[in-house]
């Protein structure tokens, strides 16, 4: 049986909506996309408030025709901006005279790590595990059936801001539709594009995008750490426009299609400058404007992992998605030399939207899938906890 879905993703510069069939979890068919450029956010804070309900209605109406379903409910993705991730360790004691982890167990674990969580501004919109441990043993997120006396785990939650909740319920029904639910768009993006080995081995998700960059730390189910930074491709993109004195769009443009490294890409860029006239700019031109800020964006990026005081492997892998950097030849190159590390692009997951500036819409739209079909049936107890919300 076929059931028709609908999300609506907000990025800092585009709204995107899209329509879904899904027959299971295995099967999704994206049948209608709509996306629309608006003026985003910043600091929590929608930049053209009053221009807002126009973006959403043009988003969902082009992803109405093309879908030729009429959207009267909407499930609606929470950004890095309007979140916030904390975690609580918890334990319990397990009994009987053979002790092995039970569901009951780690329900119980679940529930006191919740009850443990104070000083909470906002709701809880999604909670999952990191790790579990039994007694003094290795962290698994299967600790079903295990024998011990002790279990341990530790629990993220994803709290969203308030202020979104309400206005992004009041703006969709004076457009005449309901919003169904809020979901992690961060969470989305790290289930569906992190393998799960990769998360066990904690990983770092970029999500550079026009006006701020996420920093994610993944383990296990979970996002364990949130940091935004308040910078992003359009940043980049507002340097060209007064460096060079070009209208934003043609910084635009030559941002898109700059490619990092010294031996590749362009040897000029032709413009059109403010009055009107073209302009061909030598590559050095361009480079000494452009990449000062794409450093200053990768020395934030590299600072916000530090601050989370999570120590990564030589393993954990570093991922880079959004329309910053990742759609630019040797973007991530150029962020793995301020890390010190090799940068990941994502594994592809669809062949429509299939763009790095693409991925938190589709991982929001996995996100929605998966816990619709998880709230159904039971599909083992790491999906389980995939998406087993709090509050």
């Amino acid at each position: 049986m076929k059931n028709t879905v609908a999300a609506l993703d907000f990025g800092t510069s585009k709204i995107v909506a899209l329509v879904a069939e899904t027959s299971g979890r295995q099967r999704c068919d994206i049948i209608g996309a709509g996306t629309v450029i608006y003026d985003g956010y910043m600091d929590g804070r929608w930049n053209a408030p009053d221009q807002l309900n126009d973006a959403i209605s043009n988003a969902v109406k082009a992803a109405e025709e093309q879908s030729h379903v009429r959207i009267r409910d909407v499930f609606v993705g929470v950004p890095g901006d309007f979140s916030q991730v904390r975690t609580v360790e918890a334990k319990v004691e397990l009994q009987g005279a053979d002790p092995r982890v039970t569901e009951r167990d780690i329900a119980m674990l679940l529930d006191k790590a919740t009850n443990e969580l104070t000083d909470i501004r906002g709701s809880i919109i999604h909670r999952s595990p990191a790790w579990f441990i039994v007694d003094d043993g290795k962290k698994t997120l299967e600790p079903m059936g295990m024998h011990g006396y002790e279990l341990r785990g530790m629990v993220s939650f994803v709290i969203a801001d308030q202020f979104f909740l309400d206005d992004i319920t009041g703006r969709f029904r004076s457009l005449g539709m309901e919003v169904k639910g809020c979901l992690s768009t961060p969470v989305g993006q790290a289930m569906l594009f992190v393998p799960d080995e990769e998360r066990d081995r904690t990983a770092v998700l970029v999500d550079m995008g026009y006006l701020t960059t996420e920093v994610m730390i993944v383990e296990g189910d979970a996002i364990t750490n949130l940091k935004t930074i308040p910078l992003g491709g359009g940043h980049i993109a507002a340097d060209l426009a007064y460096g060079l004195d070009i209208p934003l769009p043609v910084a635009e443009q030559i941002k898109r299609t700059y490619v990092y490294g010294l031996s590749a890409g362009q040897s000029t860029f032709d413009a059109t400058d403010k009055s009107g006239a073209s302009t061909t700019f030598a590559r050095e031109q361009v480079e000494q404007v452009l990449e000062p800020r794409a450093e200053e964006i990768c020395e934030a990026i590299r600072d916000a992992i530090k601050e989370t005081g999570v120590k990564l492997s030589n393993w954990s892998p570093v991922y880079l998605t959004g329309g910053g950097m990742a759609i630019n030849r040797g973007g991530r190159d150029f962020l793995s030399a301020k890390l010190n590390k090799p940068v990941r692009e994502l594994p592809r997951k669809a062949v429509k939207l299939s763009s790095p500036a693409y991925s938190s819409a589709l991982g929001l739209l996995d996100l929605l899938i998966d816990t619709a079909t998880n709230a159904q049936a039971g599909s083992g107890i790491g999906g389980f906890f995939r998406n087993l919300f709090g509050g």
